[in-house]
């Protein structure tokens, strides 16, 4: 049995560790952000701010002479160690960039904290070890795994050194010169010496068996950890029990009865950030219960059959069917929104993980329709534990969206109200992690206890039984808090310096938002490949998405990928080969460049069979980038063809900015193939990584179609509907209007790849020209699966990302001529149907493989001679012409598709393309589309007539 420290069922201990006082972990703006995006190709990165993390707690009370003593003494130590320039790579050796002027290095350490420097000399420690020179540069292994401190001189520990115990001190390492001064000093950052001695393969989190239950928690730094055991969510200390260490892992067990008791961590650890030694309570990184906001760990067995909806262990039985990974489709879905407003769904039900199965609701109706059509998944926005919204929904705060619905289309005052209670409100599109292994709570109808498990189960079997499979947003590349005191701040508490990445002067890197996390540290990949197998065995998820996965190492996402696909039905009631994988591959930061080792960008994913989001053919269709003028034009938004009036160049340029977004869509096309042979407008043949974005990167860098996911629209930035309705003239209708928001969904729809579309974009979804709408409420987020609205004109959206466009954006929510009707959203829907019908009606627009693509993807429309705005795009399969391709649709043995974004008609003679027995879609031949009906193909002379603004598909029928 472990022992008690102290059991009272009524009183907490007289002294509380400082967990819950406001965190002090820095926060970068969102333009911050972006900048950084831009700058490297990082596409569609939303600004994800929040507020700090309330006060829970204050800290513990001190006499004021006490108090004042130990300001003082922080002050100093702080003054002494103001950075991190050193680095323990290995048990033996230590790298710093220091001269060969400065002969002698000595390692200092204190336990208790007490070093400073009095008179240039420096007191307070408890050991000084002398550090040898090597000549030799850094070891080939820790060279690979510290690229950027490479070059580095090399000093190494004595083997008689107990590192274990000096890795809980405070450290200090100060060089002399040959007579003895000291030149510098400074602290030392320890993940190489930690996954050197410590890495660790064992059990983690709450280990249950019969009769008990083991806690394990890694943390070597530590110098001492107890758990304390709480009467409920929020009731009183029940019992604190001491852990045992044996190599850097904590451990206890505790009697089997003691599950669903609440607990945290008591940690006594020395913590950089404040440079003293501190008590920190943290909840269990490998937590899969919660209270409210995380405040405390529940102590639960989610193997557990209380936990589990009916047939949930069957539920692998009824997934639905999924042959390849290049018959994936992807809509991307935030869980409030899909029902916040939805009065088809319980209003107890509204908003979170419950409304899923709500089997007659407008909202699930709409998403069996797209089923239906072919879609495949749905991608969740983050739905693990985050910080941005209270899980207690008494706390939530509400504006009268009767009296905003009152006020003009262009009026600043809908986006100030919801800008006042935006820290209050419920919603947050949630890419603030927290912890990342339990569902999050205010999507739950109890923050506390087993509903959000269960609960979240029930969502998943619900989508799988309208035939969608779910993917899961995973946000591994940040955290929302670091510090000793944040309630938001777990791994930073229980071994400081080591989960976060830091920069060579020791502070934390903040280029993905915040607080960024360092996979190249053993344990930080173990955890994040532990959490997806959670994910994926005890809540039964699809797929995932990661956020910013340009900030992971390529490893992680290799070793992640090998361990999902390794799960079994038979073992762990889950077939890994179907669990899809893709990101944000998005190249920038202080991993740019591979600076922190091989990171899974675009280009390092190549031949993983991972995918990653392709802007290419998003700017390409839309113009211009997230970050450049709102105004400039795109292959389908007018450029060259019905110029807006925003000065791109002459007619020659912007005629060959269209030309050059036409090779860079046709290479998208073609799965965005590296090897992929392209006739260029220019005339010349090149491979699609031969062809260059205008800032000099490579359009195609796949190895396979499956590597990549097209879109053109996501939660990040604008909407599709409002992307086209800033970027065409003014004076454009909205029946044109429409037709281009349909013609460029379909350009990703019928694209070799993976299709991904932004929830609403198929219903003309508008959040009022709002470029991130990440904190702008339910107001703006508005998804109407009724039909009757689109969301335009709901007021100028808030002032903070988009006050710079209102100039631009107020005349055009003024404009009644910009705002949709009820039909001309049927009619996009209609249409979107369609697109998807036709992708699935053939494999040829699923080609699993980078060979089938080059042996049967042609492009016609190429070369100097192009007619501008048109692709036409061949897919062949066997005929008796080509007996060396192998079958593999039985119905069509050719597909021609044409896409003319021209607001005109136009009709091309594509004499390869002569003497087939082509005849138009049969999905399109019953259209609602009127002018697609109109879509024909003259067999003698090769000659095709397609309606403005249009996509037509040609099928040829075997016989």
């Amino acid at each position: 049995m472990p022992t008690l420290l102290h059991v009272n069922p009524l009183l907490a201990p007289p002294t509380t560790p400082r967990l819950f006082a406001p965190s002090a972990s820095p926060r970068r703006s969102g333009s911050a952000r972006q900048r950084h995006a831009h700058s490297a190709r990082a596409a569609a990165l939303g600004t994800r701010k929040r507020a700090p993390a309330a006060a829970v707690s204050p800290r513990t009370p001190m006499a004021v002479g006490e108090e004042c003593a130990a300001a003082a003494a922080a002050v100093g130590s702080q003054e002494f160690l103001s950075d991190a320039r050193a680095y323990w790579v290995t048990r033996s050796l230590i790298a710093w960039n220091v001269n060969d002027k400065e002969t002698s290095l000595y390692l200092y350490a204190s336990r208790d904290a007490r070093m400073h420097v009095s008179d240039g000399v420096i007191e307070g420690y408890d050991e000084k070890i002398e550090l040898q020179s090597e000549h030799a540069s850094l070891p080939a292994s820790e060279a690979q795994k510290f690229p950027f401190i490479s070059s580095y001189r090399i000093f190494r520990v004595p083997s008689s050194v107990d590192v274990a115990s000096l890795v809980k001190c405070q450290l200090a390492i100060a060089s002399f010169d040959a007579h003895g001064r000291r030149q510098d000093i400074t602290g030392l950052q320890l993940p190489g010496v930690l996954d050197d001695m410590f890495a660790y393969t064992g059990p983690l989190g709450a280990i249950f068996s019969e009769e008990d239950v083991s806690l394990y928690l890694w943390a070597p730094t530590a110098q001492d950890v107890s758990v304390c055991f709480y009467d409920g969510p929020s009731g009183p200390l029940l019992q604190t029990v001491q852990l045992k260490e044996l190599n850097g892992v904590w451990s206890v067990t505790v009697p089997r009865n003691w599950e669903n008791q609440y607990y945290l961590y008591e940690v006594k650890i020395y913590h950089p950030s404040t440079s003293q030694v501190e008590k920190c309570l943290a909840a269990d990184p490998y937590a899969r219960g919660l209270s409210a906001n995380g405040t405390r760990t529940w102590l639960v067995d989610i193997n557990s059959g209380t936990l589990k909806p009916a047939s949930w262990d069957e539920l692998s039985d009824e997934k639905p069917n999924l042959d390849s990974f290049s018959d994936i489709s992807i809509y991307e879905l935030h869980i409030r929104d899909f029902s916040a407003h939805d009065c088809t769904v319980d209003c107890n039900s509204r908003g979170g993980f419950r409304a899923f199965t709500c089997q007659d609701s407008a909202g699930i109706r709409h998403l069996r329709k797209l089923a239906v059509a072919g879609l495949t998944h749905v991608h969740l926005l983050p739905s693990f534990h985050f910080a941005s919204v209270d899980d207690n929904k008494s706390n939530w705060k509400s504006v009268d969206e009767a009296e905003l619905a009152k006020l003009p289309p262009g009026s600043d005052e809908q986006q100030a109200a919801i800008v006042s209670i935006q820290q209050e409100d419920p919603y947050n599109w949630g890419y603030d992690p927290v912890l990342w292994g339990v569902p999050k709570g205010s999507y739950a109808s109890n923050p506390d206890g087993p509903s959000r498990i269960i609960e979240y189960r029930e969502m998943v079997q619900a989508l799988n039984r309208i035939g969608l499979r779910v993917v899961m947003d995973v946000v591994y590349n940040h955290l929302d808090s670091s510090g000793p005191f944040g309630v938001s701040s777990v791994l930073d508490k229980i071994v400081p310096g080591y989960y976060l990445r830091r920069d060579i002067n020791g502070q934390i890197e903040n280029s993905a938002a915040m607080n960024n996390t360092a996979s190249e540290h053993f344990m930080v990949d173990r955890l994040i490949v532990d959490d997806l197998l959670n994910w994926a065995i005890n809540y039964k998820v699809d797929g995932f998405r990661f956020d910013l996965m340009g900030h992971i190492m390529r490893s992680t996402m290799i070793r992640a990928k090998s361990a999902l696909q390794s799960l079994r039905r038979d073992v762990h009631g889950v077939d890994g080969s179907k669990i899809y994988l893709y990101g944000e591959g998005w190249d920038f930061g202080e991993v740019a460049q591979n600076k922190r080792g091989i990171n899974a960008s675009q280009i390092n994913m190549s031949g993983t069979g991972i995918g990653s989001f392709n802007d290419r053919i998003r700017d390409a269709v839309n113009g211009g980038n997230p970050f450049g003028n709102p105004l400039q034009q795109g292959f389908s938004t007018g450029l060259f063809l019905e110029p807006n009036g925003y000065y791109q160049g002459n007619e020659a340029d912007t005629r060959r900015a269209l030309a050059t977004y036409a090779d860079h869509i046709q290479i998208g096309l073609a799965g965005n193939l590296k090897d992929y042979v392209l006739t260029t407008h220019t005339g010349q043949a090149k491979k699609g990584s031969e062809i260059h974005t205008f800032d000099g990167s490579p359009v195609g860098y796949t190895s396979s179609p499956v590597e990549t996911i097209n879109y053109i629209s996501a939660h990040d930035n604008e909407t599709l509907f409002d992307i086209v309705s800033l970027k065409t003239p003014v004076g454009l209708s909205i029946d044109e209007r429409c037709r281009i928001n349909h013609l460029a969904s379909s350009m990703v729809a019928l694209s070799q790849g993976i299709p991904f579309f932004h929830a609403g974009d198929e219903i003309l979804r508008s959040k009022s020209l709002d470029r991130d709408s990440y904190n702008s409420g339910d107001w703006f987020n508005k998804l109407d699966f009724t039909y009757e609205t689109n969301n335009w004109g709901v007021g100028l959206p808030p002032r903070d990302k988009n006050e710079e466009n209102w100039h631009l954006i107020k005349p055009r929510l003024e404009n009644p001529s910009f705002r949709p009707l009820k039909n001309h959203i049927l009619s996009v829907l209609d249409n979107f149907i369609d697109i998807l019908k036709i992708r699935y009606s053939s494999p040829l627009f699923r080609l699993s493989t980078a060979s089938d693509i080059e042996q049967r993807v042609r492009f016609h429309n190429t070369g100097p001679s192009l007619l501008p705005g048109v692709i036409v795009m061949s897919i062949e399969d066997a005929r008796t012409v080509r007996p060396e391709i192998a079958q593999l649709d039985k119905n069509f043995s050719y597909v021609v598709t044409i896409f003319n974004v021209c607001p005109y008609e136009v009709s091309i003679e594509i004499h390869d393309l002569a003497s087939l027995g082509l005849e138009l879609h049969p999905v399109q031949v019953n259209s609602s589309d009127a002018l697609v009906r109109q879509s024909a193909y003259q067999a003698s002379t090769g000659r095709f007539t397609v309606p403005r603004r249009t996509t037509a598909v040609f099928v040829q029928p075997r016989c």
